[in-house]
């Protein structure tokens, strides 16, 4: 036969993508020639996921996809550096995922993908587990232990814990550049570090000052915006804080009065005074002033006086009344204290009204000793202290519940301590200027779009950087203190000492001076932003080789911590954006769309769904993770019962491509994704259903006695109306992967496969070829031949989302069938089939509904609207019997001498063509109550029709609609309101 030629093949070119594709060209170096075994009889994901590591192990040499005439260049990306201490998580998952599947698409397109891999040393998160792990296992903190060390010792938790998140990676089958991988403590990264921090320090971007910041007293650092949560207090609640034996209380507000100096006395003989509101009374010994609202009627009085002095309950001076807008009138008394070392909004205050700040605690979080009365005391115990000595005083007005937000260390789980200290900070205002005018000039684009006016917003009011981090692990700051003989100080930026002496030399103009580094760390943030070009080589000129990226994909909580840093950086560094293009994914939630974490104890890893785990192994992870240090023993119990109550039966194995695919099902640019465990295992199922096609179509070819590897094309191939219906489908299916690649939309390419592969192919059209090769007939040749080419075909399609179970079952199909797929778009014969498989579900739905099963024999009655009707049914009756799974089928016009038969005990319409009716025997008795189950069925049947003919035909009635639709519109209403018409009469004869 002219489908089964033996002469060689060569690469096709697919039309419906209008470029070339060297899918074969890619996949065929996957191809196992001496492979002979037949598959196995089910998918397995364990041994199909070795099988494919094995032949990447053999193949370690493949040709890249580029070669044999497709080369399009290369194809470049950074993979987000995971945390080297964390795990994988499944916001880890997605990401690899969406990035490998862009990477395999671009592979497929004939590039040379260039994806880089590497970890991030995570200052805080590695600083903090390892002081967790030391606690727990010697009993010491990294200030007993030293910094050089405490340093050895993340060192080495770095190498032993370090390989477990490349590991999961790797198995998660992300096809990375691993030659190129990195870490961001490499020599490499650090001298970029280094050569940056300089740069941008002599260019006077870089400066030291001291500023309010984020602190965190159990680490005693500095902390970013990022690694600080907020808890909503709604009501007084006790919460653990790191350093205390007791819970400390949160949520109430204290009123106290400070009173007013030279005040009068009022008649009841008490002294002039204003009550303040303040949740944080500990802080009055570092009040430099009372604020209120210019309008606020309450101290208007005081807006006439020159100067309103207000005598301080702890020190023996005065703190001025000062008026500004910025006060909230509505806030307890509308009278607020303002401690500018401690708090944001004071710090902006006082600056305003030229205040000097009083810092109170120290960078432990103990009160200073320059308050005798409270020194040394851990800050909230000093806040009881303070509120009874307000009692004492006669200051304490009152004490009430309060709303509020409490900042808490996101690692650490201290409450933050806003704190003035020396710190370094890059100047951003121009930076962000020159990354906001990239996305204003086009270049740069943001998918979605809608994070654009959070680029603006971000980068509009972009304030100065603080880079620096009071930690051990990290780069150390590259500053050098120089001071003179005279003991004026300066500072000096120099990759290494030998060359920051050489800078002090001609700062102070002599020798005479001694250099002290700075033992800060920067923040990895600052390391991190660097990435694009450093880890392409940069300062070294190479770098440009591999330098920008051509897409940047991450998560869009990140968008201004790292992405718009990246951007930053690279324009100011290079002289070139990073990346053009930006593709944000949301955040991975569970299944009820709650965000993962310990307290719910929802949080799933990656290989607990490929691998399965059982409850008491779910239990298992939290005991280790609570042994380690990683959470709290208070966690551990809300954790547990969380994860029992979410899989009381454990998780089932799900394999990782099923666990690829379903996070790729989800709209990847949604700000939250909730990923089902049941939906990842029902996906292994999809996959088990290709698997068993591939057995079928294998398993037809042998009892045909010929090999899927004599297909080549189906070109001159006369084929049937079914055959070309699914081709037809094929080539819609690989339109829309094609689309949702360029779009990012790739659940909808997903969405598209599982249709083609579920409903289509297996369930439909796999169905209809069963007695013809069973019958050994002339179309069974030219039906294995379509299955061959939809199955090589659409795993192509379906192989960067499913890489394992693709290329084992890749193996077994010619890799480049030859099908020219535009021939086979038909819109006329794709409406015809679909109407006949919208009978067979209208069939199906019946007999499932009422129970009829193939012992009851059901024989199938159908009834033609019209001639018309009546031959388009003939033409497909073997196939609706096989599709309906009835014993027989009989077909007749449903016209005025139509009889239908009494022995219908089942009957309903089915679309425009025909209604239908079922004959069963006498093993299925019709009850009254299937009586009127059917007929209740029926009657809602026909009233969606009635209304929706009634619909049809106001808009055909609508002058505006005669008017403004074109011919083709009002004949498509026109010929629906037909089809309704019939379909309600055929429903209202049949019923009478």
């Amino acid at each position: 036969m002219q489908i089964i030629r033996n002469c060689s093949s060569k690469l096709l070119k697919h039309k419906y993508l209008c470029q070339p594709k060297v899918y074969s060209l890619y996949y065929s170096t996957l191809k196992d020639a001496a492979k002979e075994l037949p598959l196995a009889t089910g998918y397995q994901p364990r041994p199909v996921e070795q099988a494919y590591w094995e032949r990447e192990q053999r193949q370690a040499n493949l040709p890249k996809p580029s070669e044999g005439g497709c080369k399009r260049g290369s194809y470049r990306m950074l993979l987000p550096p995971p945390n080297v201490t964390g795990n994988l998580h499944l916001g880890h998952a997605l990401m690899a995922t969406v990035q490998d599947v862009i990477a395999r698409q671009h592979q497929q397109l004939g590039y040379e993908v260039d994806w880089v891999p590497g970890t991030d040393h995570a200052g805080i998160a590695t600083q903090v587990v390892v002081e967790r792990t030391l606690a727990a296992s010697q009993g010491k903190t990294r200030q007993e232990l030293g910094r050089p060390a405490f340093l050895d010792e993340v060192w080495r938790w770095k190498a032993e814990k370090g390989t477990g998140i490349v590991q999961d990676l790797r198995q998660l089958g992300c096809r990375l550049n691993w030659q190129r991988e990195y870490f961001t403590m490499d020599e490499q990264q650090a001298h970029a570090v280094n050569v940056a921090f300089e740069r941008l320090f002599d260019e006077g971007l870089i400066r030291r000052r001291n500023s309010l910041v984020n602190w965190s007293t159990a680490l005693r650092s500095a902390i970013s915006d990022i690694e600080v949560d907020v808890i909503d207090i709604k009501e007084p609640v006790e919460i653990a804080v790191p350093g205390y034996e007791r819970n400390v209380l949160f949520g109430r507000i204290y009123d106290f009065a400070y009173r007013v100096v030279d005040g009068e006395t009022l008649p009841d003989g008490s002294v002039e005074e204003i009550v303040v509101s303040t949740t944080r009374p500990e802080t009055i010994l570092g009040d430099v002033a009372v604020a209120v609202h210019p309008l606020d009627p309450r101290y208007s009085k005081y807006r006439h006086l020159e100067e309103v002095k207000l005598k301080h309950p702890f020190r023996e001076d005065t703190i001025p009344l000062v008026f500004d807008i910025s006060v909230d009138q509505e806030f307890g008394t509308g009278a607020v204290k303002i401690t500018p070392a401690h708090d944001k909004f004071d710090f902006e205050l006082a600056n305003r009204h030229k205040l000097e700040p009083r810092q109170v605690f120290d960078e432990t979080g103990h009160v200073l000793e320059t308050y005798d009365e409270f020194k040394g005391k851990p800050r909230f115990e000093a806040r009881e202290l303070i509120v009874n000595r307000l009692e004492d005083l006669d200051l304490l007005r009152q004490v009430r519940s309060h709303s509020m937000q409490l900042p808490v260390c996101s690692r650490s789980k201290d409450v933050i301590e806003y704190m003035i200290l020396p710190q370094w900070y890059l100047k951003c205002k121009d930076l962000a200027r020159d990354a906001l005018s990239e996305l204003h000039s086009g270049r740069l684009q943001i998918q979605p779009p809608s994070f654009e006016t959070e680029w603006e917003r971000w980068l509009q009011d972009s304030r100065d950087w603080c880079i620096s981090r009071q930690l051990w692990w990290g780069h150390q700051v590259p500053a050098y203190e120089v001071t003179d003989s005279k003991g004026n100080t300066q500072w000096v930026a120099a990759v290494n000492e030998k060359a920051a002496k050489q800078k002090a030399i001609e700062l102070v103009g002599s020798e005479e001076f001694t250099l002290k580094r700075d033992p800060d760390v920067l923040d990895t943030w600052f390391s991190s932003s660097l990435l694009p070009f450093s880890t392409a080589g940069w300062p070294n000129e190479s770098y440009k080789e591999r330098y920008p990226l051509d897409l940047m994909q991450t998560g869009h909580d990140i968008l201004f911590f790292w992405v718009a840093r990246m951007m930053m950086m690279g324009l100011k560094l290079t002289g070139e954006a990073p990346f053009q293009r930006i593709l944000l994914n949301g955040i991975v939630c569970d299944a009820q769309g709650r965000k993962m974490s310990k307290s719910l104890g929802n949080i799933v890893a990656p290989q607990q769904v490929v691998q399965g785990a059982s409850l008491e192994s779910l239990k298992a992870v939290l005991e280790q993770s609570c042994e380690a240090g990683i959470i709290k023993p208070e966690e551990l119990k809300t954790s547990t019962a969380g994860m029992t109550k979410m899989f009381p039966k454990g998780i089932q194995e799900c394999g990782t491509d099923a666990l690829r695919f379903t996070l790729m099902s989800h709209n990847i640019k949604s700000h939250f994704i909730s990923f089902d465990v049941n939906a990842c295992y029902t996906n292994k199922l999809f996959l088990n259903k290709i698997w068993q096609a591939m057995r079928f179509t294998l398993g037809s070819a042998k009892s045909l006695g010929i090999s899927l590897d004599q297909f080549e094309t189906l070109e001159g191939v006369t084929l049937g109306v079914w055959d070309r219906w699914i081709i037809g489908r094929l080539a819609e299916t690989l339109s829309t992967c094609s689309q949702s690649y360029t779009t990012y939309n790739f659940h909808l390419a997903t969405a598209a496969l599982k249709t083609f592969f579920y409903q289509n192919l297996c369930d439909i059209y796999l169905e209809t070829t069963k007695a013809a090769i069973a019958n050994r007939t002339g179309d069974a040749y030219i039906h294995v031949g379509t299955l061959a080419a939809c199955l090589s075909w659409g795993l192509q399609a379906l192989a960067p989302f499913t890489p394992f179970v693709a290329s084992e079952l890749l193996q077994h199909v010619p890799l480049n069938i030859e099908l020219k797929l535009s021939d086979y778009q038909d819109s006329k014969l794709e409406e015809e089939v679909n109407e006949i498989v919208s009978i067979c579900q209208n069939v199906r739905q019946v007999k499932s509904r009422n129970e009829i099963s193939k012992r009851h024999q059901p024989r199938l009655s159908l009834f033609a609207q019209n001639t018309d009707s009546e031959g388009i049914l003939r033409r497909h009756l073997s196939e609706i019997q096989v599709l309906t799974r009835c014993e027989d089928v009989e077909l007749e016009l449903l016209d005025e001498s139509a009889k239908i038969s009494k022995q219908l005990s089942f009957f309903s319409t089915a679309g425009a063509l025909c209604s239908f009716g079922l004959k069963v025997g006498d093993a299925l008795a019709l009850t009254e109550e299937k009586r009127n189950e059917m007929q209740l069925v029926n009657t809602k049947k026909l009233k969606k029709l009635v209304n929706e003919l009634q619909r049809y035909r106001m808009r055909l009635d609508n002058e505006a609609f005669q008017l403004m639709a074109d011919k083709a519109v009002k004949t498509h209403f026109e010929n629906k309101v037909k089809e309704l018409e019939a379909e309600i009469n055929s429903l209202t004869r049949m019923a009478a």
